[in-house]
């Protein structure tokens, strides 16, 4: 065959790996503009692999996710959402490994799904974290939708909110009546994509439409803050939902030792919230991987009784028509006390907001050691980095600029 992969990234990578071959002629096409990618002749292609976020021009070319959902001979998981996919998809698999079950974690938070598709038996479970990119062009929806709070990201690609929610969309479009919907039902968006699924619709949080108490299995939750309790609950009633049972009194008496062991193994994902010290009675979260204010709220409600030294900026996503919202947040949370701006964003929150909790770094260094230094004088005192913002203005990647912080805050003597 001959194959091209449009993309050079971890996905691009794994399928020309999987298809290299002798009878197999494979073509890469890296570093394209969007209008270098519709001039491109691939009529001579017999497949022609797209990487998450190239835009799908073409419903016959295939990508990673669509190649797994039509070859995969087990049931699959899917979750989506703006934020918090990796931390229930992790729980989602913690919970079920627990239960016994052989588990495959893939897509953002893990390997990308090809590599493990050849070992895969009937009875496993896949557990599969859904960006917006993966589903874009999606034609077969997982057995297990699970659709997490849906917020305004990744306009830089999508054109709009609405493409971005329409490409969430695909997560449910294609289920079946026999298939499950778990969804919040405190979010607008991810209601509205719910609608649009035939299959049994399970919401969340606990809506006191369901007779059991959870809260005795979410107390033995290893990480903190509200919105992982919900995590959580969304991941309990997926694990539920894939082995065929309902969320009864007998699920929970006949396995409650397992599922609170499946909760209390799960100690969080890197720049998820992460804790990563206590020093001089301060203790540092890393929260890297909040670039919207969105979850950077989250993260700032998750400790509603601390005082917060927040380190904020970076790269901004949406041509700083976020930033009203950001000073409205950091001047409406009583719990934070002080914030470090950094980066492009972070000039620009000080330049244009007169707020008497600024203080400006000019690097992660600068910024590490002044929240250092302004906890340090407070009592129950946290510092937090939840950037609200990308990364690329002065690092990498999210991943770089979460492990510079991490070494800078162990390294703190």
């Amino acid at each position: 065959m001959n194959i091209a992969i449009l993309g050079y990234g971890k996905e691009g990578q794994a399928v020309e790996s999987y298809f290299k071959s002798e009878t197999n002629a494979i073509k890469v096409f890296d570093n394209f503009s969007d209008d270098e990618l519709r001039n491109l002749d691939l009529s001579s292609y017999d497949m022609v692999f797209r990487s998450p976020s190239v835009k799908p021009l073409d419903q016959s070319w295939n990508s990673i996710t669509k190649y797994f959902f039509d070859n995969c001979i087990c049931n699959i998981i899917g979750v989506t959402g703006t934020k918090g996919k990796g931390t229930t998809c992790s729980l989602i698999s913690s919970i079920l490994t627990a239960l016994g079950k052989t588990v495959h974690l893939v897509g953002n938070i893990g390997l990308p799904a090809i590599e493990i598709l050849d070992q895969i038996q009937p009875d496993d479970i896949v557990v599969y974290e859904m960006s917006s990119f993966q589903l874009w062009d999606l034609t077969v929806s997982p057995r297990v939708a699970v659709i997490l709070g849906i917020e305004p990201d990744h306009l830089n690609v999508h054109k709009d909110f609405t493409e971005y929610t329409s490409a969430k969309s695909n997560i449910v479009k294609f289920q079946s009546p026999d298939d499950y919907c778990i969804y919040n039902i405190y979010n607008q968006f991810s209601s509205q994509i719910a609608e649009l699924s035939p299959a049994h619709k399970l919401p969340y949080p606990n809506t006191n439409n369901r007779p059991h108490n959870l809260d005795p299995l979410l107390d033995s939750l290893y990480i903190p803050g509200k919105h992982n309790r919900e995590n959580a609950e969304a991941a309990l009633l997926a694990a539920a939902a894939i082995l065929g049972q309902t969320f009864d009194d007998a699920f929970i008496t006949n396995n409650f030792a397992q599922l609170k062991l499946g909760l209390n193994n799960f100690h969080g994902l890197p720049h998820r919230l992460e804790f990563l010290r206590e020093f001089n009675h301060v203790k540092y979260y890393d929260d890297n991987f909040s670039t919207n204010i969105a979850s950077t709220k989250v993260a700032i409600d998750a400790f509603p009784d601390k005082n917060l030294v927040l380190i904020i900026g970076g790269r901004d996503k949406t041509e700083y028509k976020d930033l009203p919202e950001i000073s409205q947040v950091i001047t409406n949370s009583t719990n934070v006390k002080k914030v470090v701006l950094l980066g492009e964003s972070g000039h620009e929150l000080f330049n244009k907001y007169n707020n008497d909790k600024f203080i400006l770094a000019e690097s992660l260094e600068d910024a590490v050691n002044l929240a250092k230094n302004e906890a340090e004088q407070l009592p129950d005192a946290i510092v937090l980095m939840s950037p609200s913002a990308a990364s690329f203005d002065m690092f990498n990647n999210v991943y770089d600029r979460g492990q510079q912080f991490t070494n800078l805050v162990n390294s703190l003597k």
